[in-house]
């Protein structure tokens, strides 16, 4: 075998539901920013190995994410100078297995996997770094390692990892067994016992080996996603699998479909093993765990936006546009965006998905969409709406284009509020600038671009009988959408 490389896989799927209104669909948390330092999930996740001991090879990162979700994660990793990305895009969600099948298939052959979900929180970088290396020697030699949070406390909500005997001189340990989320009773006896660490989600293990874990363990899963890859379609740095083909792939976690099944059947030939891991983890899967990450005042506060808090304690306090302020309270999350507005118990945020739930049941685009809504070319605001009438706040990045397109229902006055505006309408094309404006009446041919070096800012009025995102009919687009994206 050739040299060895490490190779960061990061799964960016996943909806968040458990942090909405923040977190949805289009935009899940881990395109948010929402560790503290200024930068989305995704983007800290991929810089995380920045420092990491040049000894070992590492290769730019590779990117399993949702289809809908592509130019998104490309644009946040060029924002912070990450390059030579591949995205592999899954048709549909079939959970971690699959998805780190698929990196696995798409890897060069000299490839160690370094798994790490793109929506965790990790706030010793060095301290993850030290904990690879000396996992690496590990991984190089066949054995798939998982990383193991030391416990701060009895947690309920995490799965645990039994450790056995020592290994490399005690850097690392055999697995006894995995437990399920347990009860209160016995987290506590666990944490007591010394011998327990939290799943992390956390796995290296080379590309080689994993795929024959999976031909023992999974055959069907491995056998839709071989399939899928057969053939995939490439546009750009995405790596399209066949979507017929891994629409049949099973869906398991890593660790049900193998990683649990290790320890039972040394037969395999794949040692498990777990590395602990003390690095001020989180996996942020609900509004209680990022109040537990995010700086507190002295009344035990974490508060992001305009906020007032007064005879207020331990709560979460998050405002996007509007003062938030609370009296009497504690223990309470309270989150405002555009929107919508949250207010729950501490105690009671793993239930925050019911509501997306229920948003789902009454059909509701705010189960999944927010106001502001992100496209490869900019983004627009639903600053209004009413009948037979939309307002949109659009902003055009310079260079970027949208589609050539029309409307069956509606006609759109486009005014300029700041940069260069190249107008497709009809047979014609010219430019506005500040101030200006045009029609585009229904059934119209358009398109509007960004000539200039500046970010375009104009606003839309839409007029028609019915102004949905869904009355869109593309002849040409850059990104190669279909009708209504």
């Amino acid at each position: 075998m050739s040299t060895l490389h490490l190779l960061p896989v990061i799964l960016c799927g996943g909806s968040g539901t458990r942090l909405w209104p923040l977190s949805r669909e289009t935009y899940p948390k881990q395109f948010l920013a929402l560790g503290g330092n200024g930068v989305s999930m995704l983007q800290d996740t991929a810089r995380r190995l920045d420092g990491l001991s040049p000894t070992i090879a590492k290769r730019p990162p590779l990117i399993v994410c949702n289809a809908e979700h592509r130019f998104l994660a490309a644009q946040q990793l060029q924002e912070v100078g990450i390059t030579g990305v591949s995205l592999v895009l899954e048709p549909v969600g079939r959970n971690t297995a699959p998805a780190l099948t698929l990196a696995a298939l798409a890897a060069p052959a000299d490839a160690v996997l370094l798994a790490m979900p793109a929506d965790h929180v990790v706030g010793n970088p060095a301290r993850l770094q030290a904990a690879v290396e000396a996992a690496w020697p590990l991984a190089a030699q066949g054995a798939m390692v998982t990383f193991g949070i030391v416990p701060s406390r009895p947690e309920t909500g995490y799965g645990y990892i039994q450790k056995a005997h020592a290994m490399a001189g005690g850097t690392a340990y055999a697995i006894e067994s995995f437990a399920e989320k347990p009860s209160l009773e016995l987290a506590q006896a666990y944490v007591a016992s010394g011998n327990y660490l939290w799943n992390s989600g956390l796995f290296m293990v080379r590309a080689d080996q994993w795929l024959k874990s999976m031909a023992q363990l999974q055959p069907a899963m491995l056998q839709a996603c071989q399939r899928a890859m057969q053939n995939p379609s490439r546009d750009m740095d995405f790596i399209r699998p066949q979507p017929d083909h891994f629409a049949t792939c099973p869906a398991d976690s890593i660790d049900y479909a193998v990683m649990e099944h290790l320890p039972r059947n040394p037969a395999l030939g794949v040692p498990a093993c777990v590395v602990p891991l003390d690095a001020d983890w989180s996996d942020l899967g609900a509004w209680d765990a990022l109040w537990d990450v995010l700086p507190r005042d002295e009344a035990g506060n974490a508060r992001t936006g305009e906020t007032i808090a007064v005879d207020t304690r331990d709560s979460l306090l998050f405002s996007q546009n509007r003062l938030v302020a609370t009296v009497g309270v504690s223990n309470l999350v309270v989150v405002e965006t555009a929107d919508a507005v949250l207010v729950a118990d501490k105690r009671c945020t793993q239930d925050v998905k019911k509501v997306v739930e229920q948003l789902k049941a009454q059909k509701r685009t705010l189960a999944s969409t927010h106001r502001k809504v992100h496209r490869p070319w900019g983004w627009y605001d639903s600053i209004d709406t009413g009948a037979r009438f939309q307002v949109k706040r659009i902003v055009v990045k310079p260079g970027a284009q949208l589609s050539l397109q029309m409307h069956h229902h509606r006609a759109e006055h486009w005014i300029v509020v700041s940069g260069t505006a190249e107008v497709t309408s009809g047979d014609k094309t010219f430019l506005l600038t500040e101030n200006e404006s045009t029609y585009i009446p229904i059934g119209h041919t358009h398109r509007l671009v960004n000539p200039g070096k500046v970010p375009l800012e104009l606003i839309e009025v839409q007029s028609g009988s019915y102004l949905g995102e869904d009355d869109i009919v593309r002849f040409e687009d850059t990104y190669g959408r279909g009708p209504a994206r």
